[in-house]
């Protein structure tokens, strides 16, 4: 979400030069620890904050600000473009090891994983492998690192957002023959999907209630939102609950 909040920022900034909002990464289990302790005005996550061990959710107020799909990627030089859900687990588990296994290059898989403090891990986990623990494999903070892993290492798949997946250096696989695009995202037949929250200790206030306003505006939804990758939450056809719900909107 980083991407998202740092451009608004810049721009709110730029028409309000008094105001003074820092963006600071750290993922969404920081996000939502530092809102709840009063150190942040505003806590971003991929994750609600009900999934989170140890967060009252009842105390902070969920402002959904935007929609960010997820992809399994590889290096492009495996040979594999689309794969089942089943074989996507097997992989992520350890099961399947080499891709000639799914008819791609003679060559070992290397798993590219986010911590378990990521929102996107969380994501991927929940909706991608049906809550099945991934495999040990390299494990790495910052999605902008996974991409460059995965790019530069022979055999390696990991997870991304779609804001990742702006040229040819890794190769975002399609699921049962649905591929990771954002009209597939919005109709609700991509499923490995998160909402952006922007948390609040109770009603936001001040300037945080002025930037969250802004976050929401025509502005940031219809320009910045699609700019950065994202998806802006009045697109979605569909909507979820903190359970993982999928629902008709």
């Amino acid at each position: 979400m980083q991407p998202l909040v740092l451009a608004a920022a810049e721009k709110f900034m730029d028409k309000h030069p008094k105001a003074d909002i820092q963006v600071q990464a750290g993922g969404s289990g920081t996000g939502l620890s530092q809102v709840s302790e009063g150190s942040v005005q505003i806590g971003n996550s991929d994750v609600f904050a009900e999934e989170k061990d140890g967060i009252d959710a009842k105390a902070l107020k969920d402002h959904k600000v935007a929609v960010v799909g997820m992809a399994a990627a590889v290096n492009p030089e495996v040979g594999v473009k689309d794969i089942t859900k089943d074989e996507l687990k097997k992989i992520f588990t350890g099961k399947i090891k080499n891709w000639k296994e799914l008819g791609g290059k003679d060559q070992k898989i290397t798993l590219v994983n986010r911590p378990d403090s990521s929102g996107t891990r969380a994501t991927f986990v929940k909706y991608a492998l049906d809550g099945a623990t991934p495999a040990e494999g390299i494990t790495e903070d910052s999605s902008n690192t996974v991409k460059k892993l995965i790019a530069e290492t022979p055999g390696a798949i990991g997870y991304l957002a779609f804001s990742y997946l702006t040229d040819d250096k890794i190769t975002p696989l399609s699921i049962d023959g649905v591929k990771p695009e954002e009209s597939n995202v919005e109709s609700g037949k991509y499923t490995i999907w998160a909402y952006e929250h922007s948390y609040t200790k109770g009603e936001p206030e001040g300037l945080a209630k002025q930037f969250l306003d802004y976050l929401m505006s025509d502005e940031v939804q219809k320009e910045i939102v699609k700019d950065q990758g994202y998806i802006s939450v009045s697109n979605m056809k569909v909507e979820r609950d903190a359970t993982g719900k999928q629902t008709d909107k």
